[in-house]
């Protein structure tokens, strides 16, 4: 029968009505996940509208996901990013939510010790298995929402669970039930939501969860999780992979609103920042992060990454502070010890450093030529050079320059007699067998001595 749809407003025929097929083997899509060849991207060639929510916002995973991956936060760690991360935000809370494990007293005293900070966002939300003795951790803690894993692909099913699809959607079905009981909004992580069997037990079980809700009346959140890094952003593809197939099934065939999708990813095919802003344009509000994109395996989406993809978007920051972003980098790596990969985007030492002779040729007449954006002004980091082998006179000149802060008049080029000394001194290091980039200090010292003084070492 015709009936008017609530997503395009105009008049088409009633979906099927899909219902659980209880297989008695696992559908493990081997033609596509052969596990000893390389996984296949197949296509079908049907397209889904974009469907770009009103609204779209970030959610974090640092302190679930991503202490899964690195030694454990402690409290003051946790505290410290949380603060900075609604810093980083802003006042309209585009970083809206981001998620505890509660099972250690530690990381209890970590989410009080946040929450009395009275900080309007992220909200603070909870991640439990769907267990009993997890409910009940979250229900003593007052958490008004709880996120609860329901593994949904027959490799979780039947190979880790050693159950039946039947079995495990009344186990899961259960477990929300008693969130809806106790007043809290469950978030239903469909855990390796990119293999699974998407019209036999995906869309059966989240339509389950939706009449649940209604007659809850709390509403009820999907989170769709590419556990494995296996989603893809384009077009035509077919499921379980598509993530535009994906989000757009959760919406026409669950009826599920964007605001209460979300999207989860890891990067271990490098799609993690292409298919969280796939999920966007094709109607999730929400895509989970993690700062740095520490998580699981290869990580998670960075959060970092979406704040510039949002800004990409949406035409601006909306009041989010992203000069926070290199404070955030350097805690990481000062206070908490870690090693961020130097050619890690927005981040990384080297993401807006050139060490090539003509791109610093480039830099030293107009930095937009090769720096990506303002970094100066985003990220509190302009754009620099490191001298070595290649680096050129234009290298040369731009780092003097940049390294002690001259500007105007005082500024050297490639013709400057500092400049060309320096250069020659620099050329016999390297024909005498020298490999290494030239330190800070290294050049400072041989850069006062070139100049009689006039360039002293900085403090």
């Amino acid at each position: 029968m015709l009936e008017l749809s609530n997503h395009s407003n105009l008049l088409e025929y009633d979906s099927y009505k899909y219902e659980l097929q209880d297989v008695e083997e696992p559908n493990l899509f081997r033609d596509v996940f052969g596990y000893t060849d390389l996984p296949k991207v197949a296509f079908n060639h049907r397209r889904v509208p974009l469907a770009m929510p009103k609204d779209v916002w970030i959610t974090d995973t640092s302190f679930r996901d991503g202490q899964q991956s690195m030694d454990p936060y402690t409290v003051d760690q946790i505290v410290d990013l949380y603060k900075m991360m609604s810093r980083l935000g802003g006042p309209k809370g585009i970083i809206r939510q981001t998620e505890f494990f509660v099972y250690s007293k530690k990381d209890r005293e970590a989410l009080e010790k946040c929450r009395a900070l009275g900080l309007q966002f992220p909200e603070i939300t909870t991640w439990i298995r769907a267990t009993k003795d997890d409910f009940r951790l979250v229900k003593d803690l007052d958490i008004k929402e709880t996120g609860i894993l329901l593994s949904v692909s027959d490799y979780h099913v039947f190979k880790k669970l050693g159950m039946t699809r039947r079995q495990a959607m009344e186990y899961y079905l259960k477990t929300v039930a008693e969130a809806f009981e106790a007043g809290v909004q469950p978030r239903c992580h469909l855990e390796d939501i990119t293999r699974a069997d998407y019209y036999g037990f995906v869309v059966p079980l989240v339509l389950e969860l939706r009449r649940m809700s209604e007659d809850a009346g709390i509403p009820v959140k999907i989170r769709a999780c590419d556990t494995m890094g296996f989603g893809v952003p384009f077009t035509e593809v077919s499921l379980p992979r598509s993530v535009p197939g994906l989000i757009y099934g959760l919406q026409k065939y669950c009826d599920m609103p964007s605001e209460l999708i979300e999207w989860h990813g890891h990067n271990d095919f490098y799609m993690a920042t292409a298919n969280a802003t796939t999920a966007w344009l094709y109607g999730a509000s929400a895509v989970n992060c993690s700062l740095l994109g520490i998580g699981e395996r290869t990580g998670n989406v960075p959060l970092e990454s979406m704040v510039f993809q949002y800004a990409s978007l949406r035409g601006d920051l909306d009041g989010m502070d992203t000069t926070v972003i290199t404070e955030i980098a350097q805690y990481f790596k000062k206070k908490m010890g870690y090693k961020i990969p130097p050619m890690t985007p927005f981040v990384g030492k080297n993401f807006n450093v050139t060490r090539a002779g003509i791109h610093a040729d480039g830099l030293l007449k107009d930095q937009e030529i090769y720096n990506v954006f303002d970094t100066d002004k985003f990220l509190a980091r302009p754009a620099s050079v490191v001298i070595s082998k290649t680096s050129g006179l234009a290298g040369i000149a731009y780092w003097i320059n940049d390294n002690y802060s001259l500007t105007g008049d005082d500024q050297v080029n490639k013709k400057s007699d500092i400049v060309v000394a320096l250069k020659e001194w620099i050329d016999r290091e390297y024909e005498d067998g020298r490999v290494s980039s030239l330190s800070t200090h290294e050049l400072e010292l041989k850069i006062a001595e070139l100049s009689g003084g006039k360039y002293s070492v900085q403090g």
